[in-house]
């Protein structure tokens, strides 16, 4: 049996709150520090968890006047501005951290509504769409907590609330395991490829000569060399745009990834409706980056993920390299690096959109080992790229399968009353 009230009616009688963020008289620049207490603000919601990349933070001395807006384990942080539908659960993690301006906090008792529950149904596309048509602004959807407070929720008895709440997070937990182990197997291959490339201790290294290389890099492996990334023959940039083709392509702008992960679904277009900047067909054993200043976005593709390869379309805001199969995870990791970035930051120039352009490109000088080493790493690395990519196919599928399962589970459809679920051990 389900009930069915809006938000703010259950946010009333459990004495709720759904509050906005503080404003900008409230939280001026000058607050920022660079330690401190974290401030989510929208861009930190990634993915349905709160991202640290570039968080902002106050000093613990601000925390007192603000302290309204502090956020609790249970609590929803829903961004209010701009892309509707972002929303994260606060965590142990993130306890005592601030709602940060352009963001919204849901804070419920667990007497009706559990707050795994609530995050899940915000999460109903046919929710989120409800949503965004009452989102105030022209160029910019704005929300406010009145739009909130209107939501209508439809729920059956707590303890089936933690049933949904348990089949939907079992797919979150096999996801955020596969996450992890991603992860994992990132740290070893750049450790590897900083061993080998950064400290030159790669296999051998004892028996070769070190000799001074006449630039900032200063003593490299005398058969070694530092050359323009454009002038590498291990590798080629991708100059061509895609060619026509039948039927409709997954469309991949830059804010589709994040990091190595494509984080949300693209555009479906054919090659006749297709944006101005969907310019770029990846190929197998290629890599690609965003031009963008300031961001980390890479992408690649090997015989493991080829259907992803052949089905989507990338934005132009992306530059690629291709290689053969041995030397692709030189290639993968040398874009991937802190280095790298960090030359690609400095070279990009541009009045509105700072990014890299072709002739900054080729200015970034990189190492090139010898192709012997540079196999060699090949053949030792190649495993862990191809056994995260996938990893990141799973992910892609329990993904699918949870968002499939949740309108389901939360109008009814799927009847879980007679289930026996074991809900202990469910937590945030």
């Amino acid at each position: 049996m389900f009930a069915t009230r809006t938000l703010g009616e259950i946010c009333d009688e459990v004495h709720g709150i759904i509050r906005t963020g503080p404003f900008g008289s409230q939280l001026h620049e000058s607050d920022y520090k660079n330690n401190g207490i974290p401030v989510i603000m929208p861009k930190n919601i990634v993915d349905g968890k709160i991202s640290t990349n570039d968080i902002a933070k106050i000093g613990k001395e601000d925390i007192e006047r603000l302290s309204q807006h502090k956020l609790f384990t249970g609590d929803i942080v829903y961004g209010r501005r701009g892309d509707i539908g972002r929303r994260a659960l606060v965590t142990k993690r993130e306890s005592g951290w601030l709602c940060g301006t352009g963001c919204l906090r849901i804070s419920l008792g667990t007497t009706i509504l559990d707050p795994q529950f609530l995050y899940y149904y915000l999460g109903q596309p046919a929710v989120i769409k409800m949503i965004a048509n009452q989102a105030i602004g022209a160029t910019l959807a704005n929300l406010n907590t009145n739009i909130i407070r209107r939501i209508s929720i439809k729920y059956p008895p707590f303890h089936n609330q933690r049933k949904i709440v348990t089949i939907l997070a079992n797919h979150d937990y096999l996801i955020e395991n596969n996450i992890q182990r991603i992860k994992l197997l990132e740290q070893m291959a750049k450790l590897i490829y900083d061993e080998w490339f950064i400290k030159f201790k790669f296999p051998g290294h004892e028996h070769v000569t070190i000799v001074d290389s006449g630039t900032d890099l200063g003593k490299i492996p005398e058969d070694w060399e530092l050359n323009g990334i454009m002038d590498i023959d291990y590798f080629s940039f991708i100059s061509n745009n895609i060619d026509k083709f039948d039927g409709e392509k997954e469309y991949l702008a830059t804010a589709n990834i994040d990091e190595i992960n494509i984080i949300k679904e693209g555009e479906k277009v054919s090659f006749t409706n297709k944006p101005s900047r969907a310019q770029k067909q990846p190929s197998i054993n290629s890599v690609w980056f965003a031009r963008m200043k300031d961001t980390y976005k890479v992408l690649g593709f090997t015989r493991s993920n080829r259907r992803i390869a052949d089905s989507c379309i990338l934005s132009s805001g992306f530059a690629g390299f291709e290689s053969d199969e041995l030397v692709f995870p030189f290639l993968y990791y040398t874009i991937n690096s802190k280095k790298f970035h960090e030359l690609k930051d400095m070279y990009a120039t541009g009045a509105t959109q700072v990014s890299l352009n072709n002739e900054a490109l080729s200015q970034i000088k990189i190492i090139k080992p010898s192709l012997e080493i540079v196999n060699l790493f090949g053949d030792k690395i190649l495993p862990f790229i191809n056994e995260i990519f996938i990893l990141q196919i799973i992910n892609k599928n329990l993904s699918k399968t949870r968002d499939l399962l949740l309108p389901k589970l939360m109008s009814g459809e799927i009847d879980i009353s007679e289930l026996d679920i074991k809900v202990s051990g469910v937590n945030i």
